[in-house]
């Protein structure tokens, strides 16, 4: 979803940050974006702003080019704003489908709770939506600028069929995986992609998820929070160490 506005969509697809490349360093990428969650959401403030300053310095060398279809910047704060908000919609539409709705004021709750998933970069609190309706009408007006390119699609079509991994996991898991995004993704994204969605595999989504959410509510909560409680441990030991934490 992300990748759905072609500012965001290019700015990953044409990044000359070599080492956040996820084709080039997919082990890498995987563990900074895990990070960057781990540290928004379940972080202190000395944290995101140790986190803020090694993202700022890889995000200033993403800006479009004379040969860019669209021009971007990834310090943009608001395409940073879009990037929060896919987000957080993917944190709620997760919890749906795998535990159910929340009442209203629990989902207000979450959502106020949600906003570090910007503000930690560049988004100012004030361009966070002030309530879960207002984010609502932000959400249903950036469908107007969504939109695919093949360039974009081809990049992105690669990711969902996992073909970053190294073979022969591609084949073994690209078929699910694409799977379960298309049954995650809004059916905006689904056209956009140009992926097929039949009540068939709603009800195979459904029950999969449902086994899933079964899962998670018997396990210990150390191994729900997995791998993002891990993730954070990490980075702070990296950062006491003077390693690099992106």
């Amino acid at each position: 979803m992300q990748l759905g506005v072609p500012g965001v969509g290019h700015g990953v697809v044409e990044s000359r940050v070599e080492s956040g490349r996820i084709f080039d360093h997919p082990y890498k990428r995987t563990r900074t974006t895990l990070t960057y969650l781990a540290v928004a959401v379940l972080g202190d403030d000395d944290d995101r702003a140790m986190y803020r300053r090694a993202v700022n310095k890889a995000h200033a060398q993403v800006f479009s080019t004379d040969e860019s279809p669209v021009k971007y910047h990834a310090m943009d704060p608001g395409l940073q704003l879009w990037v929060a908000a896919c987000l957080y919609r993917g944190f709620e539409d997760t919890y749906a489908a795998l535990i159910g709705e929340l009442d209203p004021a629990e989902a207000e709750r979450v959502y106020q709770a949600s906003a570090p998933l910007g503000t930690t970069l560049q988004v100012r609190p004030e361009m966070w939506p002030a309530t879960r309706e207002d984010f609502q009408k932000y959400w249903d007006d950036m469908m107007d600028q969504v939109h695919i390119d093949d360039t974009v699609r081809a990049y992105l079509h690669a990711i969902t069929r996992a073909k970053f991994l190294p073979r022969p996991i591609p084949w073994i898991i690209g078929g699910f995986n694409q799977f379960v995004t298309t049954g995650f993704l809004p059916q905006r994204f689904r056209d956009e992609m140009h992926y097929t969605w039949t009540d068939r595999q709603q009800r195979r989504f459904d029950r999969l998820m449902r086994t899933i959410g079964f899962v998670s509510r018997v396990v210990p909560r150390f191994v729900r929070e997995l791998p993002f409680n891990v993730l954070l441990r990490d980075v702070r030991l990296r950062a006491r160490r003077g390693w690099t934490v992106v």
